[in-house]
């Protein structure tokens, strides 16, 4: 080899900056992120995912800004409700970057405005509200946070998606004064529960011992009616029977008087002999001579309707002693 000129040092030397050249005009961003562009420290564009140029020696990339959703972490703090109860407070936050320039060059610190941001108007919020509104509507407490936080990141190029409150803690002295209060409610809803049931259960006892009067008073009713209506049909029994005696007599048929008669007697002993308390029955010796006296009444009746009346007949049963023998 040749001794080196400067001819050949001045080739390399513009070899190497154009390569440094490429090098510097050559910019690779990568997915969820956009790369903003400077000329002469003046934001001039954006670069999005993939390959990007720009000007070598004349731009430069100012700021690497992630797109992506992203969570912010809002830290533990205290603050007072509205009946000044203290409590203690973590939320979270999501937002996402909709305008890469505005979000680089309106806030200085991006993370940090939004941080602060949230903290002040979750002490906001909590102050305008009671404690049992305060742990009652968390969903409320959301919807007023994200409204008032995005409209306040809107001129920084963000949008702010969500905001969660992660927990709550009232004092240790309040919740146990919170927790004896909700063990007295639902002490109370379950005595006011058991009074119910209690009335309840005394109303349909109430209304069976009704249904049951009124179907015995109905029972005694159709009873009644029942026993009226066979008397009634008794009493037309007899009368009819009464009337076809009464009609056997004036026709001259002593048979039917003497049945009644007999029938009128039977009855007479069977209710003496049936009676509780009585366990012997005396029957007078005249009791012997009913066919006597049977026959006395056939004699009488034959008197009466003269002597073309038919004779009475016989009872079947021997004349009594001392009775003179009929004649011939």
């Amino acid at each position: 080899m040749g001794p080196v000129t400067g001819f050949d040092v001045a080739v390399i030397g513009l070899a190497l900056v154009v390569v440094l050249t490429i090098a510097l005009g050559v910019r690779i961003v990568p997915q969820g992120f956009v790369h903003t562009v400077e000329r002469f420290g003046r934001f001039q564009r954006t670069l999005t995912a993939g390959l990007g140029l720009i000007i070598p020696y004349v731009e430069r990339i100012g700021r690497r800004v992630n797109v992506m959703e992203q969570v912010l972490d809002v830290p533990s703090q205290e603050a007072f409700t509205r009946d000044n109860a203290g409590v203690r407070i973590d939320a979270v936050a999501f937002y996402q970057v909709l305008d890469p320039a505005r979000a680089s060059y309106e806030v200085s610190n991006l993370e940090l405005a939004l941080l602060t941001l949230t903290m002040t108007n979750i002490r906001t919020v909590v102050g305008s509200m009671d404690l049992d509104q305060l742990l009652s509507h968390r969903d409320e407490i959301n919807e007023r946070l994200l409204r008032v936080m995005d409209a306040a990141a809107s001129p920084w190029g963000v949008k702010v998606t969500r905001i969660e409150i992660k927990d709550i803690l009232p004092p240790a002295d309040l919740a146990g004064a919170m927790a004896r209060q909700m063990k007295a409610e639902r002490e109370k809803r379950a005595s006011v529960l058991e009074a119910e049931g209690q009335r309840q259960a005394e109303v349909l006892r109430a209304d069976g011992r009704k249904a049951a009067v009124i179907l015995e008073a109905e029972g005694r009713r159709e009873a009644a009616f029942r026993d009226a209506e066979a008397r009634e049909r008794l009493a037309e029994a007899e009368a009819r029977a009464t009337t076809l005696i009464s009609e056997a007599i004036a026709r001259g048929d002593l048979a039917a008087a003497n049945f009644l008669v007999a029938e009128k007697y039977v009855e007479a002993v069977r209710a003496l002999a049936t009676a509780p308390n009585q366990r012997v029955v005396v029957v007078p010796i005249e009791a012997a001579a009913l066919a006597g006296t049977l026959g006395g009444i056939a004699e009488i009746t034959r008197s009466v309707f003269g002597e073309g009346a038919p004779p009475a007949k016989g009872s079947g049963r021997p004349p009594a002693a001392g009775t003179p023998p009929p004649r011939s």
